[in-house]
């Protein structure tokens, strides 16, 4: 059922199948021109047409019965913990220092204004997605945060109540980031949009990206896990976590072990009870076997995996490009996803080369300051003035040297 190759032949595996995207942008493009066009005339059009919508509003009342198990609410309450107190660490400071005599640099940190969340809620409906794009950004000050869900989900719902969001609307698809993008007369106009989403949401992130701020461009989810010696239930239970998302979904084992490799193939088959994860092992997995760790280690930075997971922390040096690292035994993708707190909204696809998962920081404007006094700027002067002339900017220096006087000048 899954392939066990050599790492000559990895190639073919490492060149992800191409997003359809180019097809998803030709059915996308008159969603996003209509909803440009006619706000939310042509958001209920779609919503219900698309998502079953039968109301008068997208926005979902404020104060309506929502109500989550005291199970589910103890399980979101251990993760929100978390994740909220991992963005508070990842928060930048504000700072300033003197850096020459009068001369003053630093740093203020502001939230944007209006973000938006993207919630799924296709075969697999996703609250934990909701904690993970909500809590960062209330983390960061955000003052308006925005949430978008196709369908009725309670725990989503719920979930949305439990974190006392204001902005839940029903809707989904193109539709949805359109409405964020543009703004309608239910709909903020966000300054960035955030969260995974089917193609057709991939495509319309991609195409509006430069009107709106976006996360990254999602595309299926994946997991690069790297043992020796490893236990092969662990292995294959994790290689199925992965695979259970969608057919398109992606899990691959690279081993120096052949009798490893063997064992996680054989458990695979005895674990196995998702038509889906069996797609996905068959068309997008293998079990790979490798030379040596290094070369495990140089597979795995050429793949920039979304998922990475390795034995021990001697490891991490090198490891260049991944959206986010399991280290050891006990640290399944699954904790990642739910409860440790890092962000499970990750870069797929080789996106990781560029960044890493979304972060308190994407809900936030770092700006700079500069203050000088006239004893700083006369002995920057002739640099600026310099420079500013060698670029043909006249301005530029006349307005340093209306500063400074005409001893400066004349240098």
């Amino acid at each position: 059922m899954i392939r066990i190759l050599q790492s000559k032949d990895v190639g073919r595996l490492l060149a992800r199948k191409a997003a359809r995207l180019t097809e998803a942008e030709a059915v996308v493009r008159p969603i996003l021109d209509a909803v440009r066009q006619r706000g939310d005339r042509a958001l209920l059009e779609y919503a219900r047409r698309f998502d079953g919508f039968e109301g008068k509003s997208v926005r979902v009342p404020l104060g309506a019965g929502y109500r989550l198990s005291p199970k589910f609410y103890d399980a979101a309450l251990t993760a929100a913990t978390n994740i909220r107190a991992y963005a508070e660490a990842q928060m930048p400071r504000e700072w300033t220092a003197e850096f020459q005599p009068g001369l003053k640099l630093g740093q203020i940190v502001r939230p944007l204004d209006t973000v938006a969340a993207y919630i799924p809620a296709g075969r697999y409906p996703l609250p934990s997605t909701l904690l993970m794009t909500v809590i960062p950004a209330q983390v960061a000050g955000v003052p308006n945060i925005c949430v978008a869900c196709p369908r009725y989900v309670p725990e989503v719902y719920g979930t949305a109540r439990f974190l006392s969001l204001r902005q839940i609307f029903r809707m989904g698809g193109a539709q949805a980031i359109a409405a964020f993008a543009f703004g309608t007369r239910t709909v903020p106009r966000a300054d960035r949009i955030v969260g995974p989403g089917n193609i057709y949401v991939a495509a319309a992130k991609k195409l509006l990206a430069g009107e709106v701020g976006i996360d990254f461009i999602a595309g299926p989810t994946e997991i690069l896990l790297i043992s020796a010696d490893g236990d092969p239930r662990h292995l294959a239970a994790d290689m199925l976590a992965q695979a259970e998302h969608d057919v398109d979904a992606s899990a691959i084992l690279l081993t120096t072990s052949k009798r490893l490799a063997a064992a996680v193939a054989a458990q695979l088959e005895v674990q196995l009870d998702s038509p889906v994860a069996r797609q996905s092992l068959k068309r997008n997995s293998a079990i790979i076997l490798v030379r040596s760790l290094a070369e495990a280690l140089d597979i795995s930075n050429r793949f920039a995996p979304e998922h990475l997971s390795i034995p021990d922390a001697e490891m991490l040096p090198a490891v260049r490009h991944a959206g986010s690292v399991f280290i050891g035994a006990y640290s399944p993708e699954a904790a990642g996803d739910y409860a440790t707190g890092p962000n499970h909204v990750l870069p797929t696809s080789g996106a990781a080369r560029q960044r890493g998962g979304l972060a308190v920081t994407d809900y936030l404007k770092v700006i700079s300051i500069q203050h000088l006094t006239p004893a700083a700027l006369r002995r920057l002067a002739p640099a600026i003035t310099t420079l500013a002339r060698a670029e043909g900017l006249e301005w530029h220096a006349r307005s340093v040297e209306v500063r400074v006087g005409p001893k400066e000048r004349a240098k």
